[in-house]
């Protein structure tokens, strides 16, 4: 690696570019904090590739996921936010909480006195061409986001953990069935949750049950092929939705071994904060949220971050 005195130095730099990434660009540009965001290989984030986001304030209308990612990128660089293209590839952080350096596309090395991790999480998928094929015409990792669209329409939804049931139980007081797709015998969730889904009427569990095709033609998802593991028998479910609801997968692997996480590797921020265990690092958005994985809570904890990065260097240049 270069010198310090060679490299580029920032006040403030972001990774990431989804809603977190970009309202931290706002807040960090608008208090003069001259941010740097790299947008990583996804520029916008999960929101991308979504079709219609309907529940974000202020769009009556509602707007596609790429458009309000445009928006958001817009707004920060109205301010001066410098939004480039490029992901880091590698973290050099300062137990001191002195400079930070971070390696970008594998070869140009950046420094700051402040960073602002907002990587986000990716979903997990099941894997099927026909998956891929209907993304955002039927088939959706989140249930909250898009239920709606499937009001009183039959649906299907895979996973047997306490994400899969809330999220059927969700999707239960919009849709008229709910199929309840679990490759075991027994559900993951807890007795609480178990308790929750068998209690609804309109959720069907079909248990040792995986998915083998989603079928659909031009106008999205009608149906969804499955098979019983233990019988070997195969049914087709009308359905005009199919929800995945198997986890996430935060994007934290760059800073394993640095940075405090939990068991899934979600980053782990101070209470009530976006501080890391490390002085000047902080993490918004779905990178430390497992929870509730919203744009809007993203965009929440992105001006926490913002306004957390610049009081830190405020104290900093005064010496407190």
């Amino acid at each position: 690696m270069t010198n310090t005195e060679e490299l580029e130095h920032l006040k403030c730099l972001i990774i990431g570019s989804g809603p977190a990434g970009y309202t931290a660009a706002i807040y960090a540009a608008r208090a003069d904090m001259k941010p740097v965001v790299y947008t990583g290989i996804v520029p916008g984030g999960q929101l991308t590739q979504t079709t219609e986001v309907d529940n974000f304030p202020g769009y009556p209308q509602g707007i596609t996921g790429p458009v309000m990612m445009e928006d958001l990128k817009a707004q920060a660089e109205r301010f001066g936010t410098d939004v480039r293209f490029g992901y880091a590839t590698k973290v050099e952080f300062s137990e001191e909480g002195a400079v930070h350096k971070v390696q970008i596309d594998g070869s140009k090395w950046v420094s700051a006195e402040t960073i602002i991790i907002a990587t986000g999480a990716t979903a997990k998928w099941l894997g099927l061409s026909s998956e891929e094929k209907y993304n955002g015409f039927g088939v959706s990792a989140c249930a909250v986001c898009d239920g709606f669209f499937f009001k009183g329409q039959d649906v299907a939804i895979v996973g047997a953990g306490d994400t899969a049931a809330e999220e059927a139980t969700y999707l239960a007081k919009l849709c008229r069935k709910v199929y309840m797709l679990v490759r075991r015998d027994e559900f993951r969730a807890s007795k609480a949750m178990v308790h929750r889904v068998n209690n609804t009427a309109n959720i069907e569990v079909l248990y040792n049950t995986e998915t083998e095709e989603i079928l659909g033609n031009e106008q999205g998802v009608n149906g969804v092929r499955v098979v019983n593991n233990v019988s070997d028998e195969k049914r087709i479910l009308d359905i005009t939705g199919f929800f995945v609801a198997i986890g996430h997968k935060p994007n934290t692997e760059l800073f394993q071994g640095v940075l405090e996480m939990d068991e899934t590797g979600y980053l782990i921020t101070r209470a009530d904060s976006t501080a890391t265990n490390i002085s000047g690092v902080f993490a918004c958005g779905d990178v430390q949220d497992h929870v509730y994985r919203q744009a809007i809570t993203a965009a929440g904890t992105g001006c926490m971050a913002a306004l957390e990065a610049e009081r830190y260097l405020a104290a900093k240049e005064s010496g407190e």
